[in-house]
Parts: structure tokens; sequence; C-alpha cells
């Protein structure tokens, strides 16, 4: 998805048409805008073709087909393709490869911090029909994902969460304190950042919803932010969205209460427990 964009961007900057991108690989110009909304395969050939003729130096479109070689093997969450909605599929990728994950969480504990227990509580509220193997494949692909924390590249992960995170009681007290005592343990991690955005802060810029902003490595892949809502979710990658989304978390980094009190305040809150 990300790469198909950054063809559609090389393209426009270019200045080469529909037409005229498709003349450069013998297809028709509907192929090329399937490429650039990733709704088929990176072929390497078409790729390398595409991008000899938007002009790109031929060190940079080495660099492109190498992400483009990784983007079409299939990643670590394939095999949970039964339980991965289609809409979240881009997600897991982006996070996999992100240098910098940066996220507002209103509701819940985020994906990447939860313990087994809050995990399964809230898979039982989300998908109520779901058998008790659905829902355990469910929880065993988020925690899953939790192993990027503790790779040697691991990405810098920096969450501001709502008090209501904090005091929403899901799956009970029990569970509760040990999803609050696994939050005290990442905060020791170098690469992790939590801030709690407190009730008294009152209306803030985030409060409409959470929302997750992705940062790479790879000068070829822009920044991207993720949100969501119940029948899918919107990936924004124009420079105006994604700077307007920092801005937000920005700002709100300044209202948290500081990271050196996170551990202060879950204290407090696990002895509410």
């Amino acid at each position: 998805m990300v790469l198909g964009k950054r063809l559609r961007q090389l393209r426009e900057q270019a200045g080469v048409s529909f037409e005229e991108a498709a003349r450069a690989i013998e297809v028709t110009p509907l192929t090329v805008r399937r490429i650039e909304k990733a709704e088929v395969g990176l072929r390497i050939p078409y790729v390398r073709e595409l991008l000899r003729a938007y002009g790109v130096a031929a060190a940079e479109i080495d660099d492109f087909l190498a992400l483009a070689r990784e983007a079409n093997r299939p990643g670590w969450w394939y095999k949970f393709r039964d339980v991965l909605p289609e809409w979240f599929r881009a997600y897991v990728s982006l996070e996999s490869e992100a240098s910098v994950i940066r996220l507002y969480e209103p509701h819940y504990v985020p994906g990447l911090l939860q313990t087994y227990d809050y995990a399964t509580a809230l898979m039982r509220v989300g998908f109520p029909n779901e058998s008790e193997e659905e829902i355990a494949r469910r929880v065993d692909l988020r925690l899953r994902r939790q192993d990027l924390l503790a790779k040697p590249d691991a990405p810098a992960v920096w969450a501001i969460v709502d008090e209501t995170v904090l005091r929403r009681p899901v799956g009970g007290a029990g569970v509760m304190r040990a999803q609050i005592d696994r939050l005290a343990e990442v905060c020791s991690m170098p690469k992790v950042r939590i801030q709690v955005m407190r009730f008294s802060v009152g209306a803030h810029p985030g409060a409409y919803g959470p929302f997750h902003h992705f940062r790479f490595g790879f000068s070829e892949l822009p920044d991207i932010v993720y949100t969501e809502n119940l029948a899918g979710s919107v990936y924004y990658d124009r420079p105006e969205d994604v700077v307007a989304y920092l801005e937000v978390l920005d700002r709100m980094s300044v209202q948290a209460e500081p990271v050196a009190r996170t551990r202060e305040i879950l204290g407090e809150l696990r002895k509410e427990l």
C-alpha cells in the first residue's frame, strides 16, 4: 500500500500520465491505477520500468526494488489471516516496519501493551458470537504483535492514554491490577514512553477518538496515520493530514502528565483496585 502510493507520487512529480506509464510497461492505464492502489502485487519488472520512466536514480531504484520484494513476501501474520480483517492487515504490516509509533488511546490499553487476560476480555466483548477457539486466535495474534518490543531494532513507542483507559474495568479488578502492573513494567523499557491524560485537563485536541502515527526508517516510506471505526479504518499519508495529527500529538504531550509521573499514577490507581 505504501509503496503503491509512493509510485503515484513519483509519477505525479515526473509529470507522467497514466497512459504514458502504461505504455512504459505495456499494460492498460487501469493496471497502473491498480498498482498504485495496492490492488495487485508489485511485479518487479513493472516497478523497475516505471521507476526508470519517472527518472528515478539507479541507486534509488535498487532500494525501492528491495522494499518491493520485501512487500511481496507474506508477513508473519499470514497464518492468522482467518481472524485478521482485511482492513487491519495493513496496520499490522506498518506496525512491524515502523521505527517510531506515536498514538493516542482514549478507551483501552494499546494492543501492544495489553496482557493476555485483558485482551481476552476485550475480544469477548468485541466478538460475542465467536467461539473460544476463535477468541484465542485473535488474542494470540495480538500478543504476537508485542514481540516487536523485544527486538534489537524495536520501534520507539510513545503512547498517550486517557485516564479513562486506566479506570474502565475490563475483566474485573484482578485483570486490571495485572494490566496496570504490565504498564508499569513496560515503562522501564528504553524505547517505551507512556503519558496519562488526566480528567482534570478537560477538553483537549485529540478527544474525538484514537489514532496512531507511524514513521519509518526508509526515506521511500512516508509517515502514515491510522484511524478506525466500527466499519473499518482510514490511512492518511498526505503530508498536510499527517502534520495535522502530529501537531495534535505534540500539544497533547504537553497537556498530559509528564512521563516521569506515569509510574506514580499507575501505583495510585492500583491501590484503588
